[in-house]
């Protein structure tokens, strides 16, 4: 009899590279309003290394999973937020315009 033993894949530490505060906080918070996560948090191992470890243990789906749909809504965050931004300056440059005359 073969026996495999299976690694449970609802808790992992990812370790992101070239990254700090910004980005993992950004994700903590992410992750953390995600139904599916039961625990997240980060560290930076040493203040000299540029590089975080993010845990995140979830309520039985696939961390790899739920880190990746966390990164997407970030993404999407960051697009509402690049767009408003644009559509405010677009707006301010035309009243800016008409106020002139």
């Amino acid at each position: 009899m073969e026996h495999r033993s299976y690694q449970d894949q609802s808790a992992s530490t990812f370790s992101l590279a070239d990254e700090d505060h910004t980005l993992a906080n950004s994700l903590r918070f992410a992750l953390n309003q995600d139904p599916r996560v039961s625990f997240c948090g980060y560290s930076i191992p040493h203040p000299s290394e540029a590089r975080v470890n993010i845990r995140v243990q979830t309520t039985g789906d696939p961390a790899k999973e739920v880190l990746k749909d966390s990164c997407q809504d970030i993404m999407l965050i960051g697009q509402h937020v690049q767009s408003t931004f644009d559509q405010a300056v677009a707006d301010f440059k035309n009243n800016q315009g008409s106020s002139s005359e």
